[in-house]
């Protein structure tokens, strides 16, 4: 399993989210988070604004899903056809254990939420 952590513009977040959620991945966090990257922030005549606004979303999928969900993400929170500078991140790092806290359940896969029931 993999946890997959994505930084974005607070415009693109519900975006990727939906494109996430059409993709088969209902199950993202959410939460606002502030920073600055290679740019170092943003400069505004003598203004220098270095803590900005961004969306940090996270998941965890079964390995073999990984390639299918970074393709979501970048589609969603991409700016334009080019991209800009500050559009995000994508960080992917290996998941050992899961475990379902109402059941005590140990999880070996994540599942997905049957979007009938």
């Amino acid at each position: 399993m993999l946890m997959i952590r994505t930084i974005v513009r607070p415009e693109k977040a519900y975006e990727v989210m939906q494109g996430l959620l059409d993709a088969g991945y209902p199950g993202v966090t959410k939460i606002s988070v502030v920073g600055r990257g290679k740019q170092r922030g943003l400069r505004v005549g003598d203004v220098v604004y270095d803590e900005i606004p961004k969306e940090m979303l996270f998941m965890v999928v079964p390995d073999s899903d990984k390639d299918f969900v970074v393709r979501a993400i970048l589609d969603n929170a991409k700016s334009g056809a080019e991209g800009k500078f500050g559009d995000g991140k994508i960080f992917i790092s290996a998941v050992e254990e899961v475990y379902t806290i109402s059941t005590g359940e140990k999880e070996s896969e994540p599942t997905l939420v049957d979007q009938e029931a």
